[in-house]
Order: structure tokens, then sequence, then C-alpha cells
């Protein structure tokens, strides 16, 4: 009941961002400069605020633990990617978008704020980590598969703040740092802009897209089903009788359960061509507003 009372609130909050688009009080160009915010600021704020205002008891092996699933979890994702194109026999110039929103889920913007409402802010020390992984394949194997020219690793890109933060978050609860009042303070109050702005400039986006087209395209809709349900069911049907500790099994359900990347979008408009682009734009769009109905029944029948 908690999830699906927070998926409201994020729905709510993409229905704002999607009505004041419409209204003409935010664009495009606004939207990019909140997504800066978000991702530079109010996100990293999010994770060190987890550590320094937060009764963390995560001892550092279940951090190590919290990798080895991660890579586990990511490098499946990966080598589903490759499958996933052909399984639903997508057109030649659609199957790098296919593979980008088979590989990398939107677990920044949509994950983080759903872990902290459900499960707390100590449960962002697991998720930084899946983050941080997430950044370094998304630079490097996303780039790679989307793009239509060869071009070289962009590690400026890879080492952003958002590693960086989550870096030194660890550190910092790792070695005990002490933090001024004041820090503790910041942190704490730049993390409450996470949900509401980033799930604002998920509803700014799909103002540029026709909403009922999206439930048209009978093979994005059933893809979309298949990565939202059956996958995370089954993934998680196998960690959680390898896993027996609850917290790092329900930020794996939201990791796996989250809908395609925002970056999906962004990076097939960087780096591939506008039709790309487009069909990226739809996928996110669509897995983003089934998410709100998918994740609590991916929750419901996994945990209960």
């Amino acid at each position: 009941m908690l999830l699906l009372q927070q998926m409201i609130v994020l729905f709510i909050y993409i229905a704002l961002g999607y009505g004041a688009a419409k209204k003409g009080v935010m664009d495009d160009t606004f939207s990019k400069k909140i997504s800066w915010v978000v991702v530079n600021i109010a996100n990293p704020a999010l994770t060190l605020s987890a550590v320094v205002n937060g009764d963390g008891t995560i001892e550092g092996k279940e951090l190590l633990l919290t990798a080895a699933v991660a890579l586990v979890i990511l490098g499946g994702m990966v080598l589903l990617s490759l499958a996933m194109p052909f399984l639903f026999r997508v057109r030649k110039e659609h199957r790098g978008v296919y593979r980008l929103m088979s590989a990398f889920n939107n677990i920044g913007f949509m994950g983080f704020p759903v872990i902290v409402a459900v499960y707390g802010q100590e449960a962002l020390l697991y998720a930084a980590i899946f983050s941080m992984l997430f950044n370094v394949l998304i630079y490097t194997y996303g780039i790679q598969t989307v793009q239509k020219e060869a071009r070289g690793i962009e590690w400026g890109k890879v080492f952003n703040i958002g590693v960086l933060g989550s870096i030194l978050a660890i550190v910092i609860y790792l070695l005990r740092i002490p933090t001024p009042e004041f820090f503790n303070t910041t942190m704490s109050g730049l993390s409450g802009l996470t949900a509401p702005l980033s799930m604002m400039v998920i509803g700014i986006s799909l103002t540029s897209i026709r909403l009922k087209e999206l439930f048209l395209d009978t093979r994005l809709l059933l893809y979309s089903l298949f990565k939202l349900l059956a996958v995370p069911i089954l993934a998680l049907q196998v960690i959680i009788r390898v896993i027996d500790n609850e917290m790092l099994c329900g930020v794996c359900m939201v990791m796996l359960a989250t809908p395609a990347a925002s970056m999906t979008a962004m990076l097939s408009q960087q780096y591939g061509d506008e039709e790309s682009a487009e069909q990226a734009a739809k996928g996110v769009a669509l897995t983003t507003l089934l998410s709100v109905v998918t994740i609590p029944i991916v929750s419901a029948v996994v945990f209960t």
C-alpha cells in the first residue's frame, strides 16, 4: 500500500509538470535546466543526506555484496538487451534504442525517490552503488550501442558529479567522517528537490508526444509490459532466494522495475538520428506511464 501511494504521488508530480508545460509555463529549455539541477545537485545531495542524516547500520561487507549483486544484475540486463530487439522483431534502425531501453532503467529520477519513500534513506547507500555502475555502463556500452559513428569513451562524463557524490557518500559512511550541522541541513534541504523536480521533468517531456499513439504501438506496448513485469518478477524470484537481506532485495526490486532511463532519449538524440531519438522518447514515455501501475504489481507478486 505504501508503494502504491508513493507511485500516486509521483504520478501527481508528473501530471503537474505536464499541465504546466501545456499551459506554456514550462518548456524544453526550462526542462533541461531543471534536469541539470536534479542530476548535478539534488540527486547527489539525496545520497549524501542519507549518510550524514541517517542512522545507518550497513556494514562494509554488505556494501561489497551489493556491488557484486549490482554487477550481476546490470550485466544480466546488458546481455538481455542484446536479445530483446530480436525477441520483439524490432526494425534494424531501432535495435540500438531497444537495447538501451532494455539495459538501463530510470534508477536516479524515479528509483531514488521510491526507495527513500518505501525503504528509508539508509537504503540509498545500496542504490548509490547501482548508480555508480549504471553511469559507467551507460557512458560506455550505452553510447557505443546507439551512436552512428564510432567514437571514443567520454571518461569525463563517466566520472560525473553523481558518481563522485556517491563515492564521497560511501567514504564518509565507511570512515565515519563527522560533518558539520550546516552541511547536513543543506544536504537534507536539497535532497527534497529530487522527487518533485525529476517527475515534473518527465511530465514536461510527455507534452511532445501524442499519448494516444503510445498505446497504439503494439510492439512497443508488448515490449514495455515484458520489461516492466516479466523481467523484474522472474529476476526477483532468483534474488529473494539467494539474498536474505530484505532491504537489499527491496532496492533490487526498484532497480529492476523502474521504467526505461530518461538518458535513453538524451543519448539517442545526441548520438543517434532523429528517428531513433523519437522512438526512444516514446519508449521512455510509455514505460514511465505504465510503471505507476506495474511497480506496485511487481512488489505485490514478489513480496506477498
